[in-house]
């Protein structure tokens, strides 16, 4: 059994599951929204009421999930604090109180651990690429058989960009293309694939299925997306919110998600992009499980996948 939590931009989430070779069962799953990510927009770190909210969180996950029998937890952190100034200090905080080490990921073993939890540890057998859709960042990650993953961070995240991009609520057609410009302006700069498979995860991603008729299978097209954003247009986000059950600060951000799924879909030449239930926080009960303390290490050939 082990737990895994990951400290975003938008949201802290846990997971507690059983491993059993390539299959988890997950135990717990819950998450809390803190939107630290805007708090180190506005003032270069957490301060104190921001890291105290972490901290405490943090604290309590700890607690549940050795109340829950995990006998291992990783904690890790992603955009905001790979930028905030006092991120040492609430490490230190977290450390003390946990007895747990907050490991602060770069881009690409953030995407790697993504990679990890959407394979489940199976071997890839055609190229790949994965799009991590963050509130802070985004990840594009780039494997396939017989190469080393290229991973590439973006300065592209949901939550960001809809406070630099739009202040109407239902969005403006011309906040909406601005976000699309941006979009595809930084997705441009991402490393050239023909991929067999074009696969995003993240709970942006995963909300926009939850918008509009719904769907047999976990893909969303070109033109789905496209009807994703007119549908944003047309609605405020508390309508949105209640009427596809999606909560109400996830659904302000939408439009900026479908903005970067549709420049990943242009970039790529590929009219479907599938929607993984699993990511980083599977990858990282996975990576724990089967290498221990020493997961950060072996995170490159764990990413290449075993088999059983």
């Amino acid at each position: 059994m082990g737990a895994a939590v990951d400290v975003g931009a938008y949201s802290v989430h846990l997971l507690v599951a059983e491993v059993h070779g390539h299959r988890l069962v997950p135990i717990l799953d819950e998450s809390s929204t803190l939107g630290l990510g805007a708090v180190v927009d506005e003032r270069g770190e957490l301060g104190f009421e921001a890291g105290y909210r972490l901290v405490e969180t943090l604290v309590g996950y700890a607690e549940t999930a050795r109340s829950r029998g995990a006998g291992t937890i990783a904690f890790v952190a992603t955009d905001p604090l790979r930028r905030a100034a006092d991120a040492p200090a609430v490490a230190t905080a977290v450390a003390a109180r946990t007895g747990v080490a907050i490991e602060v990921l770069r881009h690409d073993e953030e995407a790697l651990l993504a990679l990890l939890g959407v394979q489940a540890g199976r071997p890839i057998r055609h190229q790949t690429v994965l799009v991590d859709v963050g509130g802070g960042s985004s990840e594009i990650l780039i494997s396939g058989p017989g190469m080393d993953p290229v991973a590439s961070g973006l300065a592209l995240g949901a939550s960001r960009m809809t406070r630099v991009h739009v202040s109407g609520d239902p969005p403006t057609r011309a906040e909406v293309e601005a976000l699309l410009a941006e979009a595809r302006s930084v997705v441009a700069t991402a490393p050239d694939a023909d991929p067999g498979d074009l696969v995003a995860v993240g709970g942006t991603a995963d909300n926009l299925l939850r918008i509009g008729p719904r769907l047999a299978r976990r893909v969303l097209t070109v033109r789905r997306i496209e009807g994703i954003l007119e549908r944003l247009l047309a609605a405020p986000a508390e309508s949105i919110s209640q009427e596809f059950g999606v909560r109400l600060s996830r659904a302000r951000v939408l439009p900026a998600g479908a903005a970067i799924l549709l420049a990943v879909a242009e970039r790529y030449g590929r009219d479907q992009i599938r929607i993984s239930n699993d990511g980083l926080r599977e990858g990282l009960v996975l990576a724990s499980a089967h290498a221990g303390s020493r997961w950060r290490a072996e995170l490159a050939w764990l990413a290449h996948g075993w088999s059983l």
